[in-house]
């Protein structure tokens, strides 16, 4: 077997108010993803959302069920997003095979009862990065490649946030219960995402960094507006966000970031602006 599997519970912002920098890496930092040979997730208690990730090597890796789903197979009452961040790979859903370039991303409805990862070279594997929510329905699995996304342009160089938005796994391009998934890319020179923040406490969401250069770093804004605080993120890490935060990040370079969420809505534009001068 080569699942690995933890589970985080929800805290209140009350609760994280007092957290140490080590406690709350240990609540919200997801720190064990794209390890090769195995399947790494966590289950969170925020949505019933997790967030993790497959690296095949020589040989293909299945998902398989884990203990808190109580299901006979992942994909019982659950959807699943998969986006690809390393080498060429495949993705096998019940025998139908499809090929997952970089950045390519994979939407897997409910009731799929096989889903195996593989790599088209051993030596430059695929990276599998995976978000899954609870379902109610099937709806049809669909490829969509980066160039397909739905792009926006947000910010500018001058205030450091330029970035494009890649809108993969949403509405208008994908059919889903309640997952959603995207990528945003920010430009070479800038450095702050999601910014002015906001918060939905109608939804949660998971942000994996990636495309962070070696030796650079980035720090990740969480918290009530009036309350925040920071967790400093490398390549390749993920942080929970619950509902009640803001999550928002800056970095020493430009990077790239995926984000995902499940909750009570499908519409992306819900959220609650907190103004940048009213920070604390």
């Amino acid at each position: 077997m080569n699942t690995n599997f933890e589970t985080r519970y929800a805290s209140s912002p009350q609760t994280v108010k007092k957290y140490d920098t080590q406690e709350l890496r240990d609540e919200f930092l997801i720190d064990n993803l794209m390890q090769e040979g195995q399947v790494n997730l966590t289950y969170t208690h925020y949505d019933r959302y997790i967030a993790g990730s497959a690296v095949p090597t020589s040989s293909g890796l299945t998902l398989e069920t884990i203990d808190p789903l109580k299901a006979d197979y992942f994909l019982e009452r659950r959807e699943l997003g998969i986006i690809n961040v390393g080498g060429n790979g495949t993705v096998t859903v019940d025998g139908t095979t499809y090929n997952m370039g970089l950045k390519d991303a994979l939407y897997v409805g409910m009731g799929v009862k096989d889903v195996v990862f593989a790599s088209d070279d051993a030596s430059n594997p695929a990276k599998f990065y995976l978000n899954s929510a609870p379902a109610h329905t099937n709806f049809p699995t669909k490829k969509v490649s980066k160039s397909e996304a739905n792009k926006i342009e947000l910010g500018s160089l001058e205030t450091a946030n330029h970035r494009t938005v890649n809108q993969m796994i949403i509405g208008g391009i994908v059919t889903t219960c309640q997952l959603q998934m995207g990528m945003t890319e920010l430009k070479t020179g800038s450095v702050w995402n999601t910014m002015p923040a906001h918060v939905h406490d109608r939804r949660m969401e998971v942000y994996y960094y990636l495309d962070i250069p070696q030796d650079q770093a980035v720090c990740h804004f969480m918290g009530e507006p009036t309350e925040t605080r920071h967790i400093w993120m490398q390549n390749d890490q993920a942080v929970i966000s619950p509902p009640w935060s803001i999550h928002s990040g800056s970095g020493t370079s430009n990077y790239t970031f995926i984000w995902g969420m499940a909750g009570e809505n499908l519409d992306y534009n819900d959220m609650d602006v907190a103004k940048i001068t009213e920070l604390r």
